[in-house]
């Protein structure tokens, strides 16, 4: 499993990041604070404080940097 902290602070970056996580074949979860939801859910990921910068844990070890590459605009140091 990888773990990064992505910044969804907009509606039209929500959408874009639900487009490109659900072409892979595997499961991520947002994790904000004690919640953890399927981040391929849209519903899902507005009921969490999207203020601040929540982890995104990537659970596929195969295509890992794949995957990153893609979500690279979401991604906060």
């Amino acid at each position: 499993m990888k773990t990064v902290r992505i910044s969804l602070n907009s509606i039209d970056k929500v959408k874009a990041f639900v487009n490109e996580v659900t072409k892979f074949d595997a499961e991520f979860d947002l994790v904000s604070g004690r919640y953890v939801i399927d981040a391929k859910s849209i519903m899902g990921i507005f009921s969490l404080d999207l203020s601040k910068p929540i982890d995104l844990n990537i659970h596929n070890e195969n295509n890992v940097d794949e995957i990153l590459t893609k979500l690279k605009d979401f991604i906060v140091e």
